[in-house]
């Protein structure tokens, strides 16, 4: 992998178009949804080819997230980035506080009991509503709630891991 890949967090996908001024409707892995309109740059990949934009306007449309990108400025060139995968540069992200970590930081990593037993990885997160919930994919599929001390034990993104209060037969 590139250190331009390295340096890339996915935050969401174009997935149609909007009217006949350029527009794409964005599914947005941000939350709230609309914050990925937020960030003034996307990269944009698509069909192997990578292209950074500048964000000129985005809004909520009905239950969509629309964006109006620099040169794009009709259907024909916004309906050709149908499909595209839209990522930010991680210099662009937030800083967080210790402890906290985006999600895109947590997918990937070996999930592990406090008895050592590997439970698998985490393959995406959601939202409940009272706390976040690790998809962890290994001999089974395990939902695990992210709730700090008293199931997630500790994070380290470094190594690779996350050490969880969990029993491997739940």
């Amino acid at each position: 992998m590139s250190e331009i890949q390295d340096e890339l967090i996915e935050l969401g996908n174009i997935n149609g178009v909007f009217g006949i001024q350029g527009w794409v409707k964005v599914f947005s892995h941000t939350s709230p949804r609309i914050q990925i309109t937020d960030y003034r740059q996307w990269v944009v990949k698509h069909q192997g080819k990578t292209t950074e934009y500048r964000v000129l306007r985005g809004r909520v449309q009905g239950k969509a997230i629309v964006a109006q990108l620099e040169g794009i400025d009709d259907r024909n060139q916004s309906e050709a980035m149908v499909g595209a995968i839209i990522y930010v540069r991680k210099s662009q992200l937030e800083k967080l506080d210790e402890g906290e970590y985006y999600w895109s930081e947590l997918v990937g990593l070996q999930v592990k009991n406090q008895e050592g037993v590997d439970l698998g990885e985490v393959e995406w997160l959601f939202e409940t509503g009272n706390n976040d919930v690790m998809v962890v994919t290994g001999d089974k599929e395990r939902f695990i709630p992210y709730v700090k001390d008293r199931f997630v034990k500790s994070v380290d993104t470094d190594a690779g891991t996350i050490v969880v209060d969990w029993d491997p037969d739940f």
